[in-house]
């Protein structure tokens, strides 16, 4: 029997926390919405750690962030920095009604992910012979964008009139989100630290974070393919109806046309 090496792993924690993703797909379901209205502050806080905890774009960037970060004290600096950062646009952009397409704000975070890949292995300095933009306030800059991209989600829910009750619902969802993010980072950061005690971790270390860019690749083509398919954007499911590629367009007017048999 082959041995599991260590860089098993944290590909079994992230897989573990990527399972909810085949149902709730990065979205708020309608059975969200409606148990949003039939209920109070903590739903919307539940709803911001479940929405962190099956974020995959957030978890992969927070990934990148902490991959090589091994002590404590700067951990929490670049956590907090992210944190603020999405903090500010989440309640700021929700309570001001600030919105954008939220294909669109997902695609411009899928490449804060191919960014962190970016950087983590060297690339400014193998490509452009140059040091690497300040980290701390990379992390934070990407962490309002992060927030944006929350806050575009959230003004999909009833939040209410303006005011405190308002306010309220969107500092539970932030509070949920928070949480969420305590309980993905406690999951990454130990699996990391296990993971770097054993000798693949340096064999695979590149590899890593070079798929984390093909990863962000991947979510970038995923979101733009998503916009280019949806007349819709305040939706929350992708209209199956208008995903119809041209082939099939063209069947159905065949079939209509009396004159497709003699082509």
């Amino acid at each position: 029997m082959k041995k599991r090496t260590p860089f098993t792993i944290p590909i079994l924690a992230l897989l573990a926390l990527w399972l909810p993703l085949a149902a709730s797909a990065h979205g708020i379901s309608e059975a969200d919405q409606q148990h949003m209205l039939d209920g109070g502050y903590f739903l919307y806080m539940m709803l911001g750690a479940k929405h962190m905890l099956t974020g995959y774009d957030h978890l992969l960037f927070l990934f990148g962030v902490v991959f090589f970060l091994t002590g404590f004290k700067d951990i929490a600096k670049f956590v907090t920095a992210f944190t603020l950062g999405h903090c500010i646009t989440l309640i700021a952009a929700t309570y001001l009604k600030i919105t954008w397409n939220y294909f669109l704000v997902d695609a411009v975070i899928a490449m804060s992910v191919m960014y962190k890949g970016f950087d983590n292995n060297g690339g400014f300095q193998k490509y452009f012979d140059a040091k690497s933009p300040n980290l701390l306030g990379a992390v934070f800059i990407f962490g309002l964008l992060h927030g944006f991209g929350l806050s575009t989600r959230l003004q999909q829910l009833p939040l209410g009139d303006e005011g405190v009750a308002m306010l309220g619902r969107i500092l539970s969802f932030n509070v949920g989100v928070e949480v969420g993010q305590i309980m993905a980072l406690s999951v990454m950061v130990a699996v990391l630290a296990l993971w770097r005690k054993g000798p693949s971790f340096k064999r695979f270390a590149y590899a890593a974070n070079v798929t984390l860019i093909y990863a962000g690749g991947l979510l970038l083509l995923m979101q733009l393919h998503g916009y280019s398919h949806d007349s819709d954007p305040n939706s929350f499911r992708f209209p199956a109806e208008e995903h119809k590629h041209i082939h099939q367009d063209m069947d159905i007017d065949k079939s209509e046309d009396p004159t497709r048999n003699n082509l």
